[in-house]
């Protein structure tokens, strides 16, 4: 059966994983507690892999957080903001979603509307559409060496976050490491999940995500964010933490990942600046 909760997901964590989360929960207590922060304005892109139904309420919880402390931006309006080199005054949220898991729109999607945010949602495309029985070994092989079976979204499903005005990007076609590829590996994956998204949704598909997105280590800096223009896409997305100021570049978005059940005090830790 596939995975249905966080906790299913995660787990059990072994005494030293316990000591390490306890040790790092601390540490980022005390960043969130230091003076000034909160202050300034930036443009930050929090992101997800899922939301499951053991976290419901704590996506309902994180939403309402940051809106007391700031705005959403869709990822349109978002990475127009970068193009114009307009000054970034404010603060701004611009959510996202890894992978095209079933939770996101299961769940995740439902809420989003709720706080009248909008999202990307990037589908690693040879995934979508997947059954779980049927499919099996396949996904199974979407985190290698581990029993992690996951159910993806349908492609009836990703058409449904487009009527919602949510974005649907890609994460490759086959959730693949760029860095482990020669360019025109790099270009065909682009190419094929672009197109794929073009064909089921009949909209053009704009933004790209890369799959664990460490620059340097899963991608290279020098050479695949240009492969994406050349693909036709106008941003990449990586994993890469830091806030967004004006002049950055939309082809290397820095995001912060975060779990639906993260504390208030590890989002301000992470999504508030120092003054």
């Amino acid at each position: 059966m596939p995975i249905q909760s966080v906790a299913a997901f995660t787990g059990p964590l072994s005494p030293g994983q316990r000591l390490r989360a306890a040790a790092r929960r601390a540490a980022l207590l005390g960043l969130s507690l230091l003076p000034g922060r909160g202050r300034r304005g930036a443009l930050r892109f929090p992101y997800y892999h899922h939301v499951f139904a053991d976290e419901r309420a704590g996506f309902h919880r994180q939403l309402r957080w940051m809106r007391r402390h700031g705005e959403f931006l869709g990822w349109d309006q978002a990475v127009g903001l970068m193009q114009s080199g307009d000054p970034i005054d404010g603060r701004y949220f611009c959510l996202s979603f890894d992978d095209g898991f079933k939770s996101c729109i299961t769940h995740a999607a439902p809420i989003l509307a709720e706080h009248g945010a909008g999202a990307a949602f990037f589908v690693a495309t040879r995934f979508i559409g997947t059954d779980p029985v049927a499919d099996r070994a396949m996904l199974l092989d979407f985190y290698p060496g581990e029993q992690r079976l996951m159910e993806f979204m349908s492609w009836d499903d990703c058409r449904a976050l487009r009527d919602a005005g949510m974005v649907v990007g890609s994460h490759t076609h086959g959730h693949a490491r760029l860095s482990a590829l020669n360019e025109d590996g790099v270009l065909a994956e682009l190419a094929v999940s672009k197109q794929r998204i073009e064909a089921e949704l009949d909209m053009e598909c704009r933004h790209f995500c890369c799959p664990w997105g460490q620059p340097g280590g899963d991608f290279v800096p020098g050479r695949d964010p240009d492969v994406a223009r050349r693909a036709g896409y106008v941003s990449f997305a990586t994993t890469a933490r830091g806030p967004t100021r004006a002049g950055d570049s939309p082809f290397l978005i820095r995001r912060d990942h975060t779990l639906a059940n993260d504390p208030d005090y590890q989002l301000r830790a992470f999504l508030l600046e120092r003054g």
